[in-house]
């Protein structure tokens, strides 16, 4: 169930030009401090800040979605293609249930799938079609921009106090929740978060905020380790301000006493493991951390027992 070699390359790729941005953001932030200044205004969305500097969404829009199409020529499942709004925006979504036999009409937990960077919803559809098998339901979303993101943009939107597209994709996230939740068949108190690479970050922080969600796993993912930044250094505190506000390092105290899970192939060619495991430290128990062999990014074969055993988890 890996990734084609072609969505591989696209998705190194797309990664490889956000981590770059990431990591250079601080420089970055210094050649703006001299035009932009070092204050960023205060906003009235719904949207905002803890004292520690982190994201919150303390209320969501009421929830708005249609159901497209509905398939259910296929013996495992029923699949649904579901278009929600959120923040004005119309996010397209692939909704799979297990098929019934008539005999069992138990609600089945549900996930939240957030493909990695490049990655559309119909190229993380096999991981749905497994976690059907398991007996979970599942929706998976084309992020915006396919979760391409642009640091410098964000950077700007966050001083002038509009809304960074990555609180957005999180919020996005915490909408497709709400879409589970009012679905027939679905046990609305058993919802979890999966992200693959850069939408495992977002799975982290939706996570944290959103005290209703179940758990969390994330595979071929890391956070950004801000923590080891020198504050005193900063030139422009705005910068680094949304720096430590999108990295889930520091969202992982929100998690507890939920389960953390967290699976990773020892030579990832794009998110070192060392990373990863480093964030994984960083986290409290209920956790657990899925090591495979290989260089694989994103969900491979060797990852189903990991998977399968973290949502059990997630789910008792």
């Amino acid at each position: 169930m890996a990734k084609t070699k072609q969505n591989q390359t696209r998705s190194k790729s797309t990664f490889l030009k956000r981590h770059n941005n990431v990591v250079l953001l601080i420089g970055f932030s210094l050649l703006l401090v001299g035009f932009y200044g070092v204050f960023y205004s205060g906003q009235e969305d719904p949207w905002t800040m803890t004292d520690d500097g982190l994201l919150s969404y303390p209320e969501r829009e009421e929830l708005d979605y249609s159901v497209i199409s509905v398939d259910d020529s296929n013996p495992g499942y029923v699949l649904k293609t579901i278009t929600y709004t959120s923040r004005e925006t119309e996010v397209d979504s692939l909704l799979t249930i297990p098929a019934t036999d008539g005999n069992n009409s138990d609600p089945v937990p549900a996930v939240v799938i957030l493909p990695g960077a490049g990655v559309t919803k119909e190229d993380e559809h096999s991981l749905s079609v497994l976690l059907a098998d398991m007996g979970y339901a599942s929706i998976v979303i084309d992020q915006r921009n396919l979760g391409a993101i642009n640091v410098e943009n964000d950077i700007m939107l966050f001083r002038n106090g509009a809304e960074p597209i990555q609180f957005l994709m999180v919020y996005d996230a915490l909408m497709a929740s709400d879409v589970l939740r009012d679905q027939p068949g679905i046990d609305d108190s058993k919802i979890a978060m999966l992200g693959s690479s850069n939408g495992g970050r977002f799975a982290i922080i939706a996570t944290s905020i959103d005290d209703s969600i179940s758990g969390v796993a994330g595979i071929s993912t890391s956070g950004y380790d801000s923590d080891s930044l020198n504050r005193e250094d900063v030139v422009d505190q705005a910068a680094y301000d949304f720096f430590i506000s999108i990295d889930p390092d520091n969202y992982l105290d929100g998690i507890s006493p939920r389960p953390f899970v967290m699976i990773h192939s020892l030579n990832d060619s794009i998110i070192p493991y060392d990373l990863a495991l480093k964030t994984f430290e960083k986290g409290d128990e209920p956790k657990s951390f899925g090591t495979v062999d290989g260089e694989s990014h994103g969900y491979t074969d060797a990852m189903y027992s990991h998977l399968e055993s973290g949502l059990e988890e997630i789910f008792a």
